[in-house]
């Protein structure tokens, strides 16, 4: 192998240092998924504890725990966590130890499905009432959208309580807080909808909130849209501009992936070629915002990888597929 390849992927194990203190032992991680792998009354099973020990102990820098709700009402699906007053905390924290391993960071990803909620198990309720094949759902109340930091900042607080290395806002792939950034969910007419400064209000209405509650040596990353990728939905340009919104707040890191599980969307894989999904975009991202950018989707190479990193273009790779084939990759 050569030197300057050899000197590229050492560039994959500097240790990164977020704007709160925190550090990121190299710059690999693995993605959020809907494992739906808890027990079914919103509690860690034993054996997601165990499987996010080993992605631990395989060396990443930090996982992210999937659809973590902030409130049992509007699950994606029956399996998800559910990190509110009435958790299993013993549970919670053997979860937190075990993804602590080897020095790895865990991250619950805090979420709500808004208007995508499990019907079986909720009331699907968005930013403005919807009927379209596939999708049903109420609007959210004023005083709902107002209650929605809260249970964020909360959630925030009881991962910081239960050992958990930092947390991830879920503001992409659908769920409510990228439905309040989608002109094609969000049709509201009052200072929550219009343009992306009023859709956007929400999401740094939350940040605030979780930081308030969390301090400020406790990671925070949000996890964002680079587009729909759907007709009438957020676009790349508004997207932008909330990464350079988000420039000005208190968040550590932007995990930067795309696309929605809207009924009968196509996944980002289908519609991309062979590299990552999003690079360009992070590129475009990285003129907007000094904070650390985390990029997730379509990686299927070391050499995809070391270039990310090297290149600048982002600052963390986020992988899923390929960790959950091989956990110690």
């Amino acid at each position: 192998m050569a030197v300057s390849k050899e000197r590229h992927i050492e560039s994959l194990f500097r240790p990164l240092q977020l704007p709160c203190g925190a550090i990121l032992k190299n710059r690999l991680a693995k993605s959020a998924m809907s494992d739906s792998l808890g027990d079914g009354t919103g509690n860690p099973s034993p054996s997601q504890i165990q499987l996010y020990r080993r992605w631990a102990e395989g060396g990443v820098a930090v996982s992210m725990i999937g659809e973590v709700q902030s409130s049992p009402h509007y699950a994606e699906k029956p399996g998800n966590l559910v990190l509110d007053h009435r958790a299993d905390f013993k549970r919670f924290e053997q979860l937190a130890i075990a993804g602590s391993a080897n020095g790895s960071l865990l991250w619950p990803q805090i979420g709500h499905a808004g208007a995508m909620a499990f019907p079986a198990i909720s009331e699907p309720k968005g930013p403005s009432a919807l009927s379209v094949p596939g999708l049903s759902c109420g609007a959210l109340s004023r005083d709902e959208i107002a209650d929605l930091p809260i249970e964020f900042a909360s959630s925030a607080r009881i991962a910081k309580q239960m050992g958990f290395g930092g947390v991830q806002i879920h503001a992409a792939h659908g769920f409510v807080l990228s439905q309040f950034l989608s002109p094609l969910f969000n049709r509201r007419t009052d200072a929550y909808g219009g343009d992306i400064n009023a859709r956007m209000r929400l999401l740094l209405e939350v940040i605030d909130e979780v930081r308030q509650e969390v301090g400020g040596d406790f990671p925070i990353a949000v996890k964002l849209n680079s587009s729909d990728q759907l007709a009438g939905g957020l676009g790349s340009q508004e997207s932008l501009e909330v990464v350079s919104a988000l420039d000005k707040t208190t968040v550590d890191i932007i995990d930067i992936s795309g696309g929605t599980y809207f009924p009968g969307a196509k996944s980002a894989s289908d519609a991309q070629g062979s590299g990552p999904y999003f690079i360009e975009y992070a590129r475009s991202a990285r003129q907007r915002t000094r904070k650390p950018l985390m990029l997730t989707g379509g990686f299927k190479s070391l050499d995809q990888v070391i270039d990310a990193v090297s290149s600048g273009a982002a600052d963390v790779v986020s992988l899923a597929r390929a960790l959950v084939l091989t956990p110690s990759l």
